[in-house]
């Protein structure tokens, strides 16, 4: 009998052959690898672009200070960067959501000098010095403000990706106007498109913080 005929055979009989470790040993480094990428797509970067990725980029924006949600934040924007754009990629504010992205659906409403706005249709280079407030700062400490406890308990969401702008739309109406009527919620509300509601929850939700 051969040598490698009685090396097949002593690995039969321990029941681990080099195929089948070999086999396992790729799986595993597969399967480490996949997760270790999967857990470096979760860590976001802590700090805003400051510097120009490159120097071909440099000339076409400038280093600004956004203020956003009471903190003012050195950014690096091109001159054709949105808002909605610079708060999600940038600064890594992803409640702001992209949707259809040419103004249409409200998914990225944000506050700016108090009043609602699309994220979308404003250049970042043009808001520098204004007061920008996102989802991400009505629940500073993670302490939910009132209107988005009333979209929970009034069941005013099922997916969820357009209630941030929803949300924001609904702020700067009671900000304005404390005590809206029905009609004056539809009407606050109605630049932002929903496919899962039909805007009963949302109208509720927004009415009863408004008494």
């Amino acid at each position: 009998m051969s040598e490698e005929k009685k090396e097949e055979k002593k690995e039969a009989k321990s029941g681990v052959s080099r195929r089948t470790f070999i086999g396992g040993t790729v799986a595993g480094l597969a399967v480490g690898a996949a997760a270790a990428y999967g857990a470096s797509q979760l860590m976001a970067p802590s700090k805003p672009t400051v510097a120009p990725p490159t120097e071909e980029g440099a000339a076409y924006g400038k280093t600004i200070t956004l203020k956003v949600n009471g903190t003012s934040l050195p950014v690096f924007v091109q001159s054709n960067w949105t808002l909605l754009y610079t708060l999600r990629e940038q600064l890594k504010l992803t409640g702001t959501k992209l949707s259809c992205d040419y103004g249409d659906c409200g998914a990225c409403t944000v506050i700016i000098n108090g009043k609602s706005a699309l994220a979308c249709m404003t250049l970042a280079i043009e808001n520098e010095g204004n007061d920008i407030l996102t989802i991400e700062g009505l629940s500073p400490g993670g302490k939910l403000h009132p209107i988005q406890q009333a979209f929970i308990d009034n069941h005013a969401y099922s997916c969820g990706y357009c209630i941030p702008g929803m949300i924001m739309s609904a702020k700067a109406l009671l900000d304005k106007n404390p005590s809206p009527s029905e009609d004056d919620v539809r009407a606050g509300i109605s630049g932002n498109l929903c496919r899962c509601t039909g805007y009963v929850g949302p109208i509720r939700a927004i009415m009863k913080v408004g008494k």
